[in-house]
Parts: structure tokens; sequence; C-alpha cells
């Protein structure tokens, strides 16, 4: 007979398991009140979800609140400060969504309870990843993200373009997928385990000198620059984000490409970053060329919604640039990982604004062209302002909280380097990078002004006009944007505290 194994108990925390553990009941609860109001109005599924979502920040902050980092499943699960910031960050996100769509999803569609299960089951993937420290948990997370939102960009189903979206985004889903898991199982044969600490150990010994190794970082890197849509693997956003409904959109362009951008950050901190020459030229060229080409194809864009994916595309640059100067050590990586998250969670708050506008101004044109966004400001002069606001903030315009975002990134770039001491080639890649983003940011500046000129100072097509009615849930999101743009950019410290927050010890 085999002998018995003795094998350490689980521990279960409970406390740092509530998010998750809320949200599971959540969901749980939102099928069962699905199928026992069968042809019945489903609305009250939605407001379960918000409900449920708002539920599940309040362990967050009681976490917050302790301050103590929790440490489970022998360092595979670990609940810290960086984990609980992206986490507030999901279900924020997950509230705004379900503003969104209250209206948009049709009262009475029958499958209007499924689709507030999925987002949030989406979101459940996405909390868990903000705890993951390891390289199986960290791919379930992303699947249980992903799986969900290839059926939410097809909800249309009987739009030719919605089916498209979806067809698209899961084929290339699948492809990164793919690719990602071939690189983490060479990572796993190279180091034998699949912990993140363990592999932060072997990227101190290696030192990027492995081929095998360094091959094994590159692709899992690529993987996940399919799901943040750097360049050259965005192909699919365009037409995703096109063909997707429009709240759906903006949780794909906020929420699940945060998912990823905490992945990459998660896996670069926690576990390659010993092996600095291996990932550090993959960021590099992801940042370039996702700022560069983005935002000159964004220039020729004639609908609103396919610029602002361009635009989410460029932004992903932007918010990879710190993370190629984290590569420097010390005060650097720290710098880096602050105004990464800081910048990611700005743009969250100005992008969902800006497709809560489209929505908004859609529910009178019927269009996401930009010609129809023409003289906006005649007929509903409040609109016009707030969407100049977010489109401002996009651009990095003061005193909106765009700016700070666009501080943060450059401050981490460039303060690390000391000119008297002579600037290394390393650094001079780095300053190279600084200086293509503060071309891109000036680029950027022509398309976001662009469509606040046609709202200001060009006449209203024919048949357009009058007074636009916004839903109060609509409403509510779009006033909460607002709020937090303008209040981040005159009191960016808002923003700032919360990137502090948000850090955890490089390898561990």
């Amino acid at each position: 007979m085999l002998a018995a194994i003795d094998l350490p108990a689980p521990v279960f925390d409970y406390h740092a398991l509530a998010p998750e553990i809320v949200l599971t009941a959540t969901i749980l609860v939102m099928i069962v009140a699905d199928l026992a109001m069968s042809g019945r109005d489903r609305s009250l599924v939605a407001q379960i979800g918000s409900f449920g979502v708002l539920a599940a920040l309040i362990p967050v902050l009681t976490l917050a609140a302790d301050g103590n980092d929790r440490v489970m499943f022998n360092g595979l699960y670990v609940v810290d400060n960086f984990a609980l910031v992206v986490k507030a960050l999901f279900l924020v996100a997950a509230y705004l969504t379900i503003l969104l769509s209250v209206d948009y999803i049709r009262d009475g569609d029958y499958h209007q309870g499924e689709y507030y299960y999925l987002v949030l089951t989406s979101v459940l993937g996405m909390v868990v990843m903000g705890s993951a420290r390891d390289l199986l948990t960290i791919f379930v997370a992303l699947e249980t993200i992903s799986i969900p939102t290839y059926m939410l960009a097809g909800w249309r189903k009987h739009d030719v373009r919605s089916n498209e979206a979806a067809v698209k985004y899961y084929i290339f889903g699948v492809l990164s997928s793919a690719v990602m898991l071939y690189g983490m199982s060479l990572i796993y044969g190279v180091v034998g385990s699949s912990l993140l600490s363990e592999i932060a150990r072997a990227s101190n010994l290696l030192r990027g000198d492995e081929p095998l190794y360094v091959v094994a970082i590159a692709l899992t890197l690529v993987g996940f620059g399919f799901k943040v849509s750097a360049v050259p693997f965005h192909f699919w956003a365009p037409d995703t984000y096109e063909g997707s409904p429009t709240p759906v959109t903006a949780f794909l362009s906020v929420a699940s490409k945060a998912g990823g951008f905490v992945a990459i950050i998660t896996l670069v901190y926690a576990g390659f970053f010993g092996s600095s020459t291996a990932w550090q030229p993959v960021i590099w060229v992801f940042a370039a060329l996702s700022m560069t080409v983005a935002n000159v194809i964004a220039l020729r864009q004639t609908n609103l919604v396919r610029m602002l994916a361009y635009s989410s595309i460029a932004q992903a640059g932007f918010m990879l640039v710190p993370l190629a100067a984290a590569a420097q050590g010390g005060d650097a990586a720290a710098n880096a990982l602050q105004a990464t998250v800081t910048y990611l969670l700005i743009y969250g708050v100005m992008n969902f604004g800006a497709f809560a506008l489209v929505i908004a101004v859609a529910r009178r044109t019927g269009s996401a062209e930009i010609d129809s966004y023409a003289g906006l400001f005649v007929y509903s002069p409040g609109l016009a302002v707030l969407m100049s606001i977010f489109l401002f903030s996009l651009a990095g315009i003061p005193p909106l909280a765009g700016w700070f975002a666009k501080f943060a990134m450059f401050r981490a770039v460039l303060s690390p380097i000391d000119i008297g001491d002579g600037v290394s080639a390393a650094e001079w890649w780095i300053v190279a990078l600084g200086v293509i983003a503060a071309v891109n940011a000036v680029i950027a500046f022509f398309y976001y002004a662009n469509v606040a000129r046609r709202m200001w100072f060009e006449p209203a097509a024919e048949g357009v006009g009058g007074a636009i009615r916004i839903p109060p849930a609509l409403a509510i999101g779009i006033g909460l944007t607002a709020v937090a743009v303008v209040a981040g950019g005159v009191y960016p410290q808002i923003f700032a505290k919360l990137g502090e927050m948000a850090q955890f010890a490089v390898g561990t």
C-alpha cells in the first residue's frame, strides 16, 4: 500500500476572501432570480447585481483599514494593498457597467439576466487576478475574465457586426491564451514551480542568461499583449469595440484591459523582475508601437467608437511606458508601479465617461459617427461640455485628471536619470521612450480636439436637435465619472494616494 502523505491543511481566511464570496453569492442569487422571473421584467437582476458589487466593496475597505497582508495556500493567493486597490477598481468598473447597461439592455429581454451575471462572472475573474501569485491561478483567472466577454461581445445576435466582433475577439483570445500558456509551460519546465515567489528566485539567479527562459518570458508577455490590445497584437480591438454593445465596449476597454495589466504587473514585479533583460525590451516595443501606430490610425477615424478603440490602444502604450523604466530597480521600480496604477485608475473613469456620453448622444442621433456630433453644443450644451471634459482629460489637458496620469508617467520615466553622472545606454533607451510618449501625447490631442471642434463650432445636421432625455442610471454613471475626472484633476492626490498604496515588494 502507498504510504499516506501528510499535506498541510489549506488556510481559508474568510475575511480576505469576502469580496470573492460576496460576488459568487450575488451571481448565484441573480441566476435564481432570473429563473424565477421567467417571462417577466428582469430589471431586478440588474439591481441585485449593483447591490452585490457595492456589498463586495465593503470587505475591500475593511481589509484596507486592517492594513495586514494576508497570504493563503502557501503563497498562491495574497491579499495585500496592491490587490485591494485593483479589486476596488474592478468593482467600481462593474458598477459603472451596470449603470450604463440598465436602459441599453431592453426591459423584458429574455437574455437580460444572463447579460448581468456574465458581467459579474468576468469581474469575479478580475478580483481573483488581483490576488493571484501563481501561474495557474493567473491563467484560470484570465480565462474567467475572457470567456464571458466573448459572449457579451456578440450580444446583439441578429447584428452582423456584433457577430463579427465576437468571432474576432474569440479567435484572437484563444490564440493569445495558447501562446501565453505555452510560455508558462516553458517557465515551469525551467523553474520547476508555478509559484511566482519561486520564479522570482530563479529570475534572480538566471538574470536573463538562459535562452529558453528568455523565450518563455517573451511568449508569456506576448500572450498578455493580446489581452491588453498592445500593438502589434491589437487587430481584434477596433472591430470588436465597434460591433459590441456600447456598455460592453466600455467594459472591455477598461475592466478587461485592466485585468490584463494587473497580470502583467504581477508577473513582472513578483516573478520576472530579476531577468529584466528578458522582459524590458518586450514591454519597450509594446509601448512604443502601441502609442505611435494607434495614434496615427486614430487620426483617420470617422466613427467615434473606433476612434476611442484606437485611443484605448494608445493609452495602453502610455501605461506600459513606466513599466519599461521599472527595470532600473530601487525607487524607479516603485515609482513605475505607482505611475502605472495611477494611470490605470484615471484612465478607467475618463474612458467610462466618454462611452457613457456616446450612449447618451446616440439616443438622439442613433449613430456613433463623428459627423453626428456636429452642433451638439447648440441643442444639448450640457452633454457637449461633459464630452469635452472626457476628451480633453484623455488628451491630458489640465485641470482635468488626465494631466496627472501623463505627469506621473513622465515622472516615472525621467526622475531616476541623473544627468550629472552621465546617461547610460540603458537610460538613453528610456529617455527615447519618453520622447516618443511626448510626441504621441501631442498627436492624440488633434483627434480628441477634432471631435470637440465639431460639437462646438459646426452646425447640427438637418433634423437633429431637441433635448436628449438621459435615463437616471446613465445620468448617475455620467455624473460619477465627471466628478472623478474634475476632482482628480484639481486634487490629484485622490488618485496618487491609491497609486502609492498599490505597492508590493519586488520578487515576493
